[in-house]
């Protein structure tokens, strides 16, 4: 990796949001179905057979993110049942939805329930989409992997390339312009703006892209280049060119980037603060 900003001490790990079991967030997100599909009786079928009909969050979640993907040479049918595939060989699949779903009803102040983002925030589609992927990837199933993930790039317009290994509880907002190259890694409880791009310094092969530790916030149009790491509980300011390697807890900005700050927030990430300090002086 190249050097490093400044030497910091190791950030300690970042808080978790409350976890919600399978059981009780689908109870809730068929409630939430329920009281929409009361108020706004066009949505009723809708809701039927994005929520109501299914026996779980599982199976919901396949069927859903399958309709949004599906073309003339690829049907729902055929994808809804590649998904759930996914999801029944490896739950932790399942596991990391739900975990970021908990994730943007906690730190997007704009949803309001669980409904509205299951059903309708690309960035969640988009990353679910790329966890079934990831896994076809490890499969060695890498031609229908490239498929999705092309499919995935052309409906949501975001680019992941599906070896990247991604934790739990991670927030796309808005999604629209993101992009992560193929030896990227990032972590648990980590947010990432619209028109973010993890990606290399030239045409260079290997490991090559940056590594993202938990808690970090990836503000708007940050650009994090080179196989360098973003450290745990970290902030990338708006607009950011990040080069060189950000110690935990550090707030960089600017092009290239420099230090301006360390994490007021226990985890930025969590407190989707996009300020930055104001200068002193």
């Amino acid at each position: 990796m190249s050097e490093t900003i400044v030497a910091a001490n190791d950030a300690a790990p970042p808080s978790e949001e409350r976890e919600l079991g399978e059981s009780e967030l689908w109870q809730t997100l068929r409630a939430e179905a329920e009281s929409a599909a009361e108020r706004e009786t066009m949505l009723r079928g809708f809701l039927d057979l994005a929520v109501l009909r299914h026996k779980s969050f599982g199976r919901a979640l396949a069927s859903l993110i399958a309709g949004k993907l599906a073309e003339r040479f690829m049907p729902a049918e055929r994808l809804e049942d590649l998904a759930r595939g996914a999801m029944t060989e490896d739950s932790a699949i399942i596991d990391a939805a739900r975990a970021d779903l908990v994730a943007i009803r906690t730190r997007d102040p704009a949803a309001e329930n669980f409904l509205t983002p299951f059903l309708y925030y690309k960035g969640f589609h988009a990353l679910e989409w790329h966890r079934v992927g990831h896994w076809l990837w490890q499969q060695g199933r890498r031609d229908l992997a490239h498929h999705l993930s092309s499919r995935v790039s052309e409906v949501f317009a975001v680019d992941i390339h599906p070896a990247v290994p991604v934790g739990r509880g991670v927030f796309i907002d808005h999604g629209t312009g993101v992009v992560i190259g193929e030896t990227s890694v990032i972590g648990n409880d980590v947010s990432i703006l619209q028109n973010v791009t993890l990606g290399g310094t030239g045409k260079e092969r290997g490991d090559r892209h940056p590594k993202v530790r938990d808690g970090v916030l990836l503000a708007a149009g940050a650009k994090v280049l080179g196989n360098i790491e973003v450290g745990a509980r970290a902030k990338v300011g708006a607009g950011s060119v990040v080069l060189k390697d950000v110690p935990p807890c550090a707030t960089v900005a600017g092009i290239p980037a420099r230090i301006v700050g360390w994490c007021s927030d226990m985890v930025p990430a969590l407190a989707m603060d996009q300020s930055l300090p104001e200068r002193q002086g």
